[in-house]
């Protein structure tokens, strides 16, 4: 099982936070730290390590973040690209979420990439990658 670990609260450098204007005439905007990814989290009973993963997967473009990352590491910006232009805020939440779990990374390069878990997580979705692409073409026969 690969266990959910929360995301520390530490200060990080602003390139990798969330940034707002608390008004209008404020000079500098204030810094946003990103929410733990256990924030908003729904419990089950027995709190299950497959219902928490199924939890975080089930969030808007968190399985569509890991997959794109599987191709290797990647900027910001072209993961944003990739993901047919989902909002910076969005993604910037699937990716504090995504390195809190410690499945993905922000590398000193500067690019985003999966963690040695995060890579083995993904290579147990291939068997059901391959079963979805022999269901997609059942699909498309059985419609013809």
């Amino acid at each position: 099982m690969i266990p959910l670990r929360p995301l520390p609260r530490r200060r990080v450098p602003a390139t990798s936070l969330a940034v707002r204007c608390t008004s209008a005439r404020q000079a500098r905007p204030a810094v946003v730290a990103p929410a733990a990814p256990e924030r908003g989290m729904r419990k089950a009973s027995g709190s299950s390590s497959v219902l928490e993963l199924l939890d975080l997967f089930g969030r808007r473009w968190a399985l569509r973040v890991m997959w794109e990352l599987a191709e290797g590491p990647l900027r910001f910006t072209q993961i944003q690209e990739r993901c047919d232009a989902m909002s910076p805020s969005v993604l910037n939440q699937r990716l504090s979420d995504l390195c809190g779990a410690g499945v993905a990374e922000l590398r000193a390069d500067r690019r985003y990439g999966l963690t040695d878990e995060g890579a083995e997580l993904v290579s147990s979705l291939r068997p059901i990658d391959s079963w979805a692409r022999r269901w997609a073409r059942r699909s498309v026969r059985a419609r013809a």
